[in-house]
């Protein structure tokens, strides 16, 4: 499955539960995640989409360390599993 339908499914998935998965972009800053995961709750998530095996660069290596290490939550998803897993771990019925 390519990273373009991956993405898709989790913006689909986390607005049917009233997230919001904006689009991130940061000129001047390569590598920053994805999506930025808005909760109900006033949560925030970042989440780097890859293709299934595609292996993360070192500047989004980097930006993960950055958000972990301040206390945000950083996913990497490559699957549709993941996002299944994701979806349940973030979004409990």
């Amino acid at each position: 499955m390519r990273e373009s339908a991956l993405e898709r499914m989790l913006v689909r998935e986390v607005e049917k539960r009233g997230g919001l998965a904006p689009k991130w972009t940061s000129p001047g800053n390569a590598g920053v995640p994805d999506r930025i995961v808005i909760l109900p709750n006033g949560q925030t998530i970042y989440v780097e989409m890859k293709a299934p095996g595609k292996p993360l660069r070192p500047l989004q290596e980097r930006w993960g360390r950055l958000l972990t290490q301040r206390k945000h939550k950083w996913y990497v998803l490559d699957s549709k599993q993941g996002i299944i897993d994701f979806i349940a771990k973030e979004f409990p019925a």
